[in-house]
Protein backbone atom coordinates (compact mmCIF):
# COMPACT_ATOMS: atom_id res chain seq x y z
CA UNK A 1 0.00 0.00 0.00
CA UNK A 2 2.74 2.58 0.85
CA UNK A 3 4.56 2.09 -2.71
CA UNK A 4 0.73 2.90 -4.30
CA UNK A 5 0.63 6.29 -2.34
CA UNK A 6 4.05 6.95 -3.11
CA UNK A 7 4.71 6.29 -7.29
CA UNK A 8 1.54 8.74 -7.99
CA UNK A 9 3.76 11.60 -6.00
CA UNK A 10 7.40 10.83 -7.52
CA UNK A 11 4.82 11.15 -11.37
CA UNK A 12 3.71 14.16 -10.28
CA UNK A 13 7.05 15.53 -9.05
CA UNK A 14 8.87 14.04 -12.08
CA UNK A 15 5.97 15.90 -14.74
CA UNK A 16 6.82 18.78 -12.43
CA UNK A 17 9.96 19.27 -13.09
CA UNK A 18 10.28 18.47 -16.84
CA UNK A 19 7.23 21.54 -16.58
CA UNK A 20 9.32 23.69 -15.67
CA UNK A 21 11.57 26.11 -17.90
CA UNK A 22 14.39 26.10 -16.81
CA UNK A 23 14.66 22.16 -16.82
CA UNK A 24 16.27 21.73 -19.47
CA UNK A 25 19.32 24.28 -18.58
CA UNK A 26 19.88 22.38 -15.40
CA UNK A 27 20.48 18.73 -17.14
CA UNK A 28 22.44 20.96 -19.77
CA UNK A 29 24.76 21.82 -16.79
CA UNK A 30 24.64 18.74 -15.18
CA UNK A 31 26.02 16.58 -18.57
CA UNK A 32 28.74 19.27 -18.57
CA UNK A 33 29.76 19.67 -15.43
CA UNK A 34 29.85 14.95 -15.70
CA UNK A 35 32.26 15.38 -19.19
CA UNK A 36 34.21 17.55 -17.26
CA UNK A 37 34.80 15.73 -13.78
CA UNK A 38 34.97 12.37 -15.92
CA UNK A 39 37.60 14.28 -18.63
CA UNK A 40 39.31 15.43 -15.28
CA UNK A 41 39.59 11.98 -13.48
CA UNK A 42 40.70 8.42 -13.47
CA UNK A 43 38.20 7.42 -15.77
CA UNK A 44 39.25 9.97 -18.80
CA UNK A 45 40.43 7.12 -21.11
CA UNK A 46 37.23 5.71 -20.77
CA UNK A 47 35.46 8.71 -21.43
CA UNK A 48 37.28 9.16 -24.43
CA UNK A 49 37.40 5.79 -25.89
CA UNK A 50 33.28 6.46 -25.65
CA UNK A 51 33.31 9.29 -28.15
CA UNK A 52 35.97 7.41 -30.16
CA UNK A 53 33.60 4.29 -30.65
CA UNK A 54 33.09 3.19 -34.56
CA UNK A 55 29.07 3.15 -35.26
CA UNK A 56 28.88 2.13 -38.66
CA UNK A 57 25.20 1.10 -40.89
CA UNK A 58 25.36 -0.35 -43.85
CA UNK A 59 23.00 -0.94 -46.54
CA UNK A 60 24.47 -2.69 -49.74
CA UNK A 61 27.20 -0.10 -51.30
CA UNK A 62 26.25 2.31 -48.82
CA UNK A 63 27.65 2.96 -45.84
CA UNK A 64 27.87 5.54 -42.76
CA UNK A 65 30.44 5.27 -40.64
CA UNK A 66 31.41 7.49 -37.96
CA UNK A 67 32.93 7.76 -34.37
CA UNK A 68 30.19 8.58 -31.70
CA UNK A 69 30.67 11.73 -31.57
CA UNK A 70 30.15 12.26 -34.71
CA UNK A 71 26.84 10.94 -34.83
CA UNK A 72 25.73 13.13 -32.21
CA UNK A 73 27.27 16.13 -33.79
CA UNK A 74 25.70 15.27 -37.46
CA UNK A 75 22.88 13.04 -36.26
CA UNK A 76 21.28 14.06 -32.96
CA UNK A 77 22.20 17.93 -33.64
CA UNK A 78 20.14 17.51 -37.51
CA UNK A 79 16.77 17.04 -35.21
CA UNK A 80 17.52 20.02 -32.86
CA UNK A 81 17.87 22.06 -35.71
CA UNK A 82 14.85 20.55 -37.11
CA UNK A 83 12.63 21.55 -34.12
CA UNK A 84 14.41 25.52 -34.10
CA UNK A 85 13.12 25.06 -38.02
CA UNK A 86 10.12 24.25 -36.65
CA UNK A 87 9.70 26.85 -34.78
CA UNK A 88 11.15 29.64 -37.01
CA UNK A 89 8.58 28.60 -39.11
CA UNK A 90 5.73 29.15 -36.63
CA UNK A 91 6.90 32.18 -35.46
CA UNK A 92 7.27 33.71 -38.99
CA UNK A 93 3.86 32.29 -39.98
CA UNK A 94 1.45 32.81 -36.47
CA UNK A 95 4.01 33.86 -33.58
CA UNK A 96 5.57 37.43 -32.59
CA UNK A 97 8.07 37.36 -35.90
CA UNK A 98 4.74 37.57 -38.20
CA UNK A 99 4.44 41.32 -37.16
CA UNK A 100 6.79 43.67 -38.51
CA UNK A 101 7.18 46.00 -36.50
CA UNK A 102 8.08 43.83 -34.05
CA UNK A 103 10.91 42.16 -35.26
CA UNK A 104 12.93 45.08 -36.10
CA UNK A 105 14.56 45.50 -32.36
CA UNK A 106 15.05 41.65 -32.31
CA UNK A 107 16.51 41.70 -35.69
CA UNK A 108 19.31 44.64 -35.22
CA UNK A 109 20.10 42.95 -31.66
CA UNK A 110 21.32 39.92 -33.47
CA UNK A 111 22.71 41.35 -36.27
CA UNK A 112 24.79 44.22 -33.43
CA UNK A 113 25.17 40.31 -31.74
CA UNK A 114 26.68 38.72 -34.22
CA UNK A 115 28.87 40.62 -36.08
CA UNK A 116 30.44 42.48 -33.12
CA UNK A 117 31.31 39.37 -31.15
CA UNK A 118 32.94 38.05 -34.67
CA UNK A 119 34.48 41.55 -34.91
CA UNK A 120 36.40 41.06 -31.13
CA UNK A 121 37.59 37.84 -32.30
CA UNK A 122 39.72 38.60 -35.64
CA UNK A 123 40.69 41.35 -34.30
CA UNK A 124 42.64 38.88 -31.79
CA UNK A 125 43.24 36.05 -34.09
CA UNK A 126 44.21 38.17 -37.39
CA UNK A 127 47.37 36.93 -37.41
CA UNK A 128 47.04 33.57 -37.10
CA UNK A 129 45.25 31.45 -40.52
CA UNK A 130 44.36 28.24 -39.04
CA UNK A 131 43.16 30.33 -35.86
CA UNK A 132 40.61 32.48 -37.76
CA UNK A 133 38.53 29.15 -38.85
CA UNK A 134 36.71 30.04 -35.45
CA UNK A 135 35.32 33.22 -36.12
CA UNK A 136 31.44 32.68 -36.19
CA UNK A 137 32.40 30.65 -32.49
CA UNK A 138 31.23 33.39 -30.51
CA UNK A 139 28.90 34.69 -32.99
CA UNK A 140 25.97 32.35 -31.26
CA UNK A 141 23.28 32.36 -28.81
CA UNK A 142 22.72 29.23 -26.40
CA UNK A 143 18.69 29.80 -26.29
CA UNK A 144 18.08 26.91 -23.75
CA UNK A 145 20.68 28.66 -21.36
CA UNK A 146 19.72 32.11 -21.63
CA UNK A 147 16.51 31.70 -20.90
CA UNK A 148 16.86 28.99 -18.36
CA UNK A 149 18.58 32.24 -16.29
CA UNK A 150 15.73 34.56 -17.18
CA UNK A 151 13.35 31.79 -16.13
CA UNK A 152 15.70 32.12 -12.43
CA UNK A 153 13.89 35.65 -11.90
CA UNK A 154 10.49 34.25 -11.73
CA UNK A 155 7.56 36.62 -12.38
CA UNK A 156 9.68 39.45 -11.87
CA UNK A 157 10.52 39.07 -15.82
CA UNK A 158 7.84 40.92 -17.89
CA UNK A 159 6.34 39.33 -21.06
CA UNK A 160 7.88 41.26 -23.59
CA UNK A 161 11.50 40.88 -22.37
CA UNK A 162 11.32 37.15 -22.65
CA UNK A 163 9.74 37.80 -26.41
CA UNK A 164 12.44 39.71 -27.07
CA UNK A 165 15.28 37.58 -26.22
CA UNK A 166 13.30 34.78 -27.81
CA UNK A 167 13.06 36.35 -30.66
CA UNK A 168 16.49 37.53 -30.77
CA UNK A 169 18.13 33.73 -30.42
CA UNK A 170 15.88 32.88 -33.03
CA UNK A 171 17.41 35.61 -36.24
CA UNK A 172 20.26 34.05 -33.86
CA UNK A 173 20.18 30.97 -34.71
CA UNK A 174 18.66 32.23 -38.57
CA UNK A 175 22.44 33.59 -38.67
CA UNK A 176 24.25 30.22 -37.13
CA UNK A 177 22.62 28.20 -40.12
CA UNK A 178 23.90 30.89 -43.04
CA UNK A 179 26.94 31.05 -41.57
CA UNK A 180 27.12 26.79 -41.21
CA UNK A 181 26.07 26.52 -44.91
CA UNK A 182 28.04 29.36 -46.60
CA UNK A 183 31.30 28.92 -44.10
CA UNK A 184 31.80 25.24 -42.78
CA UNK A 185 31.10 23.17 -46.00
CA UNK A 186 33.70 21.68 -47.75
CA UNK A 187 34.37 18.49 -50.54
CA UNK A 188 31.06 19.35 -51.95
CA UNK A 189 29.85 16.22 -54.14
CA UNK A 190 27.42 17.60 -56.51
CA UNK A 191 26.18 14.01 -57.16
CA UNK A 192 24.99 13.47 -53.66
CA UNK A 193 23.59 17.42 -54.13
CA UNK A 194 21.52 16.24 -56.70
CA UNK A 195 19.82 13.99 -54.67
CA UNK A 196 19.48 16.54 -52.08
CA UNK A 197 17.50 18.63 -54.56
CA UNK A 198 15.41 15.75 -55.81
CA UNK A 199 14.53 15.22 -52.33
CA UNK A 200 13.70 19.27 -51.55
CA UNK A 201 11.41 18.75 -55.05
CA UNK A 202 9.40 15.81 -53.42
CA UNK A 203 8.65 17.63 -50.06
CA UNK A 204 7.94 21.00 -51.64
CA UNK A 205 5.12 18.74 -53.91
CA UNK A 206 4.18 16.75 -50.70
CA UNK A 207 3.50 20.33 -49.00
CA UNK A 208 1.72 21.89 -52.08
CA UNK A 209 -0.70 18.85 -52.91
CA UNK A 210 -2.04 19.13 -48.57
CA UNK A 211 -0.13 15.71 -47.42
CA UNK A 212 -0.14 15.80 -43.92
CA UNK A 213 1.19 12.51 -43.25
CA UNK A 214 3.95 13.22 -41.36
CA UNK A 215 5.52 9.73 -42.12
CA UNK A 216 6.23 10.59 -45.44
CA UNK A 217 8.20 13.54 -44.63
CA UNK A 218 10.39 12.06 -42.26
CA UNK A 219 11.14 9.43 -44.84
CA UNK A 220 12.24 11.85 -47.54
CA UNK A 221 14.30 14.00 -44.74
CA UNK A 222 15.79 10.87 -43.78
CA UNK A 223 17.03 10.20 -47.38
CA UNK A 224 18.01 14.32 -47.50
CA UNK A 225 19.98 13.28 -44.83
CA UNK A 226 22.23 10.57 -45.94
CA UNK A 227 22.49 12.79 -49.25
CA UNK A 228 23.86 16.19 -47.45
CA UNK A 229 26.15 13.96 -45.35
CA UNK A 230 27.79 13.10 -48.57
CA UNK A 231 27.48 15.71 -50.18
CA UNK A 232 30.33 17.81 -47.98
CA UNK A 233 27.10 20.06 -47.11
CA UNK A 234 26.89 20.15 -43.05
CA UNK A 235 23.77 17.42 -43.03
CA UNK A 236 22.37 19.38 -39.63
CA UNK A 237 20.78 21.72 -42.56
CA UNK A 238 18.10 18.64 -43.52
CA UNK A 239 16.46 19.77 -40.35
CA UNK A 240 15.98 23.62 -41.33
CA UNK A 241 15.24 22.68 -44.99
CA UNK A 242 12.74 19.48 -43.81
CA UNK A 243 10.79 22.03 -41.25
CA UNK A 244 10.32 24.37 -43.53
CA UNK A 245 7.79 21.48 -45.66
CA UNK A 246 6.25 20.67 -42.69
CA UNK A 247 2.37 22.24 -43.18
CA UNK A 248 1.26 23.80 -40.44
CA UNK A 249 -2.28 23.24 -40.89
CA UNK A 250 -4.33 19.63 -42.40
CA UNK A 251 -6.24 20.17 -45.41
CA UNK A 252 -7.06 24.24 -44.03
CA UNK A 253 -7.63 22.85 -40.88
CA UNK A 254 -6.07 25.42 -38.41
CA UNK A 255 -7.00 22.79 -34.85
CA UNK A 256 -5.46 20.22 -36.78
CA UNK A 257 -1.41 21.28 -37.44
CA UNK A 258 1.08 18.46 -37.98
CA UNK A 259 4.03 21.36 -37.49
CA UNK A 260 2.86 22.08 -34.03
CA UNK A 261 2.34 18.50 -33.30
CA UNK A 262 5.80 17.46 -34.24
CA UNK A 263 7.21 20.50 -32.57
CA UNK A 264 5.27 19.53 -29.05
CA UNK A 265 6.28 15.77 -29.31
CA UNK A 266 9.93 16.14 -30.52
CA UNK A 267 10.25 18.92 -27.66
CA UNK A 268 10.93 17.10 -24.57
CA UNK A 269 13.24 14.78 -26.26
CA UNK A 270 15.81 17.56 -27.65
CA UNK A 271 15.50 19.40 -24.48
CA UNK A 272 16.13 16.53 -22.05
CA UNK A 273 17.95 13.79 -24.55
CA UNK A 274 19.68 15.42 -27.21
CA UNK A 275 21.06 18.96 -25.85
CA UNK A 276 22.48 16.94 -22.50
CA UNK A 277 23.97 14.24 -24.80
CA UNK A 278 25.52 17.05 -27.34
CA UNK A 279 26.75 18.68 -24.30
CA UNK A 280 28.32 15.34 -22.54
CA UNK A 281 29.79 14.55 -25.55
CA UNK A 282 31.87 18.33 -26.36
CA UNK A 283 31.91 19.97 -22.96
CA UNK A 284 34.70 17.18 -21.66
CA UNK A 285 37.98 19.31 -21.57
CA UNK A 286 41.13 17.85 -19.20
CA UNK A 287 42.45 21.18 -16.89
CA UNK A 288 45.68 19.00 -16.02
CA UNK A 289 48.58 21.42 -16.91
CA UNK A 290 46.56 24.66 -17.29
CA UNK A 291 48.05 27.99 -16.44
CA UNK A 292 47.74 31.83 -17.83
CA UNK A 293 49.38 30.98 -20.91
CA UNK A 294 45.89 29.00 -21.99
CA UNK A 295 44.14 31.24 -20.61
CA UNK A 296 45.11 34.08 -22.25
CA UNK A 297 45.97 32.19 -25.99
CA UNK A 298 44.29 34.13 -28.83
CA UNK A 299 41.87 31.61 -29.33
CA UNK A 300 40.35 30.75 -26.65
CA UNK A 301 40.61 34.81 -25.21
CA UNK A 302 39.11 35.94 -28.67
CA UNK A 303 36.32 33.45 -28.01
CA UNK A 304 35.76 34.77 -24.19
CA UNK A 305 36.42 38.46 -24.94
CA UNK A 306 33.43 37.77 -28.11
CA UNK A 307 30.98 36.41 -26.15
CA UNK A 308 31.14 38.72 -22.59
CA UNK A 309 31.87 41.89 -24.25
CA UNK A 310 31.36 41.62 -27.94
CA UNK A 311 27.89 40.08 -27.16
CA UNK A 312 26.45 42.54 -25.41
CA UNK A 313 28.51 45.67 -26.94
CA UNK A 314 26.40 44.31 -30.35
CA UNK A 315 23.52 43.72 -29.10
CA UNK A 316 23.04 46.62 -26.76
CA UNK A 317 24.78 49.09 -29.58
CA UNK A 318 22.14 48.07 -32.44
CA UNK A 319 19.30 47.95 -30.50
CA UNK A 320 20.31 51.88 -29.15
CA UNK A 321 20.98 52.58 -32.61
CA UNK A 322 17.78 51.39 -34.29
CA UNK A 323 15.93 53.47 -31.16
CA UNK A 324 17.57 56.46 -31.53
CA UNK A 325 16.87 56.46 -35.47
CA UNK A 326 13.34 55.77 -34.37
CA UNK A 327 12.45 52.85 -36.67
CA UNK A 328 11.44 50.93 -33.47
CA UNK A 329 11.43 51.31 -29.85
CA UNK A 330 11.72 49.93 -26.48
CA UNK A 331 9.45 47.62 -25.35
CA UNK A 332 6.88 47.74 -23.08
CA UNK A 333 7.56 47.43 -19.15
CA UNK A 334 11.35 46.88 -20.31
CA UNK A 335 13.65 49.71 -18.99
CA UNK A 336 17.44 50.34 -20.70
CA UNK A 337 19.19 48.57 -17.76
CA UNK A 338 16.97 45.60 -18.35
CA UNK A 339 17.60 45.34 -22.28
CA UNK A 340 21.31 45.88 -21.26
CA UNK A 341 21.13 42.69 -18.43
CA UNK A 342 19.49 40.81 -21.39
CA UNK A 343 22.40 41.84 -24.26
CA UNK A 344 24.75 40.71 -21.58
CA UNK A 345 22.72 36.98 -21.55
CA UNK A 346 23.22 36.49 -25.37
CA UNK A 347 26.75 35.92 -24.61
CA UNK A 348 25.99 32.65 -23.32
CA UNK A 349 27.19 30.60 -26.30
CA UNK A 350 27.09 27.14 -25.06
CA UNK A 351 25.54 25.42 -27.19
CA UNK A 352 25.91 26.71 -30.58
CA UNK A 353 29.25 27.78 -29.97
CA UNK A 354 30.65 24.17 -29.27
CA UNK A 355 28.75 23.08 -32.38
CA UNK A 356 30.43 25.88 -34.44
CA UNK A 357 33.67 25.17 -32.58
CA UNK A 358 33.68 21.59 -33.41
CA UNK A 359 33.30 22.80 -37.10
CA UNK A 360 35.91 25.13 -37.08
CA UNK A 361 38.32 22.39 -35.76
CA UNK A 362 37.43 19.28 -34.86
CA UNK A 363 36.11 18.22 -37.95
CA UNK A 364 38.63 20.29 -39.96
CA UNK A 365 41.85 18.49 -38.38
CA UNK A 366 42.86 21.42 -36.75
CA UNK A 367 44.09 20.65 -32.77
CA UNK A 368 42.82 23.68 -31.08
CA UNK A 369 39.29 22.35 -29.80
CA UNK A 370 41.15 22.84 -25.65
CA UNK A 371 41.07 26.44 -26.68
CA UNK A 372 37.99 26.70 -27.94
CA UNK A 373 36.08 24.93 -25.69
CA UNK A 374 37.80 26.54 -22.59
CA UNK A 375 36.75 30.34 -23.93
CA UNK A 376 33.16 28.91 -24.64
CA UNK A 377 32.64 27.88 -21.03
CA UNK A 378 34.16 30.96 -19.51
CA UNK A 379 32.64 33.72 -21.89
CA UNK A 380 29.15 31.89 -21.04
CA UNK A 381 29.66 31.79 -17.54
CA UNK A 382 30.63 35.06 -17.05
CA UNK A 383 27.66 36.74 -19.58
CA UNK A 384 25.41 34.09 -17.58
CA UNK A 385 26.42 35.88 -14.21
CA UNK A 386 26.83 39.10 -14.98
CA UNK A 387 23.51 38.97 -16.92
CA UNK A 388 21.64 37.82 -14.17
CA UNK A 389 23.24 39.79 -11.58
CA UNK A 390 22.16 42.83 -14.02
CA UNK A 391 19.02 41.93 -14.59
CA UNK A 392 18.16 41.20 -10.82
CA UNK A 393 19.12 44.80 -10.14
CA UNK A 394 17.54 46.06 -12.59
CA UNK A 395 13.95 43.84 -11.96
CA UNK A 396 13.61 45.52 -8.80
CA UNK A 397 13.14 48.66 -10.07
CA UNK A 398 10.87 47.79 -12.82
CA UNK A 399 7.92 50.26 -11.42
CA UNK A 400 10.46 53.52 -12.49
CA UNK A 401 9.97 55.15 -15.67
CA UNK A 402 12.49 57.15 -15.49
CA UNK A 403 15.15 54.62 -17.07
CA UNK A 404 13.35 54.46 -20.22
CA UNK A 405 14.57 57.72 -21.34
CA UNK A 406 16.64 56.88 -24.25
CA UNK A 407 20.58 57.86 -22.65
Amino acid sequence: MPETIASPQKKSLLAKFLQEESAGGILLVGASLLAILLANSPLAHIYELLLGTPVAIQIGTLQISKPLLLWVNDGFMAIFFFIVGLELKREFLEGELSNARKIILPGLGAIGGMLVPAAFYIALNLDDATALKGWAIPAATDIAFALGVLTLLGSRVPTSLKIFLTSLAIFDDIGAILIIAFFYSNNISFGALAVAAFCIVILFLLNRFGFSEKGFYIAMGTVMWIALLKSGVHATLTGVILAMFIPIKANGDSSNSPLKSMEKDLHPMVAFLILPTFAFCNAGISFSGIGLEQLLHNVSLGIALGLFLGKQIGVFAFCWLGIKLRITELPKDVSWTSLYGTATLCGIGFTMSLFIGSLAFEETGVNLLFDERLGIILGSLVSGIAGYVILRSSLRRRGSTSDRHIP
